[in-house]
């Protein structure tokens, strides 16, 4: 992570670490770093009340650098990857805290080809935002103009129906929208599909994105399926790149989940190319065990969908993902895309002529606990060369004698460390990694 952009761009509280000053500057900086013969950006954002005004500062910052820019408005990420490729942009921006709350903004990019932009990019830019060409000013008719694209949200409901064969007709939907980008595009969607669909969540205020909703809490849907008798259930976070389900019994269904039952229905087809998955560190063991029981390859990559997409792309493989709901179809889009998931699975199970309760055993879950230790950002790393944390973390994982893990990472997006156990004893799992995030927390949260 550089001094700017973490694992998925640049984030912060709105007005405070992401200022319209700073996006100004990120603006100009990409605009310097991209100066092709195109100069044209896509822009697309979520609800939050604070997106118009980075919004229109990282216009005003591209603008001024010679970048013009068409404005898609609340749109999902996925879109903003697909329409960067649809309009030959130079490149695309996403002004989107994706699943944290609505005091939170970010900005992140994608390439020409709908890729997210590499590190090795990102840190450059980022020399740029601190050390500015200050002779990159074009003026007369060399400053950049902006354009409104109202049907593109329509262009990226027409692409993702194209990615589908069946008809949804008779199958009843509950979707979750989390007053999110995916707000209106995913009821118009469905139920042009035939599907019956009960929406909750697509009232945003500005601040309410992914409050007690979406991805990040499916007890929600859950409840949605079971008052309506729904066949599934589908939650988003806020900016539409994850996807939870919920089948029709109301157990969850998480991207371990998804991403299995996936991967084995393109196994039967023949379609699962070089026979391989890409998952991640947090990737639960039960996962591996599914994919070895039907002769698929497991590849992990470290956390972030921009990791998995490079691993599937260095492997030849088709699918991928995170537990978190990130998963990627590369064959159909450059990024995690949760309509699109959405559609796939149902278009699974209908095929399949399945319930998604009989989908969702195809895995069996190992316990985990995921606890968050408050650190600040400067020592996100210390735990790596703390002598006192790492003989902790020996001592639980000779406990569990090879039938569980210990996995510490740090967040991408916020100041914490990521204390995660996996294994047998739930119970005794949950007071060790309070114990160990503790530990933590009062070493490097100061």
């Amino acid at each position: 992570m550089g001094k700017y952009f973490g694992t998925d761009g640049v984030r912060g509280v709105a007005n405070d670490d992401l200022s319209p000053e700073l996006a100004f500057k990120i603006g100009r900086a990409v605009a310097e770093k991209l100066n092709d013969d195109t100069k044209l950006m896509v822009i697309g954002k979520d609800t939050r009340l604070s997106g118009d005004m980075l919004e229109s500062a990282l216009i005003a910052g591209l603008n001024s650098a010679g970048f013009s820019v068409i404005r898609l408005g609340v749109i999902p990420t996925p879109a903003v990857a697909f329409l960067t490729r649809y309009y030959k942009a130079s490149a695309g921006a996403v002004i989107s805290a994706s699943h944290n709350p609505g005091e939170f903004n970010g900005i992140k990019f994608f390439g020409s080809t709908g890729f997210k932009l590499p590190d090795a990019l990102e840190d450059e830019i980022e020399e740029l935002i601190d050390n500015p060409d200050t002779e990159f000013y074009p003026t007369h008719e060399k400053i950049g103009k902006v354009y409104d694209r109202p049907e593109a949200s329509r262009i990226y409901i027409d692409f993702l129906k194209s990615t589908i064969s069946e008809s949804f007709d008779g199958i009843k939907i509950a979707l979750d929208c989390g007053h999110g980008a995916t707000y209106k595009i995913a009821p118009v969607l469905f139920k042009e599909l035939g599907a019956d669909v009960q929406v909750i969540n697509t009232e945003p205020d500005g601040m309410n994105i992914n409050l007690n909703c979406g991805s990040t809490n499916p007890e929600i849907i859950k409840t949605v399926v079971s008052k309506t008798n729904a066949d599934m259930g589908f939650s988003f976070d806020g900016d539409g790149d994850r996807l939870i389900a919920v089948d029709e019994t109301g157990e969850i269904m998480d991207g371990d989940h998804l991403i299995a039952a996936c991967a084995l229905h393109l196994k039967e087809q023949g379609k699962l190319k070089n026979n391989g998955v890409v998952g991640t560190v947090m990737t639960n063991i039960g996962f591996d065990e599914c994919m070895k029981k039907h002769g698929v390859d497991v590849f992990k990559a470290n956390v972030g969908d921009r990791y998995v997409l490079e691993m599937m792309v260095k492997e030849g493989f088709i699918i991928g993902g995170e537990q978190s709901g990130h998963i990627i179809f590369l064959e159909d889009n450059t990024t995690g895309d949760g309509i699109l998931s959405a559609l796939k699975v149902a278009e699974m199970k209908i095929h399949q002529n399945k319930k998604m309760s009989e989908l969702n055993q195809l895995m069996t879950t190992y316990p985990q606990v995921l606890v968050n230790a408050k650190v600040k950002k400067k020592n996100q790393m210390k735990y790596v060369d703390d002598e006192e944390i790492q003989n902790e973390i020996k001592k639980l994982e000779e406990k569990m004698s090879g039938q569980g893990r210990v996995l510490i990472r740090p967040s991408g997006t916020e100041p914490l460390v990521r204390v995660m156990l996996e294994g047998q004893d739930q119970e005794q799992m949950n007071r060790d990694a309070v114990v160990l995030a503790e530990l933590i927390s009062n070493k490097y949260n100061h």
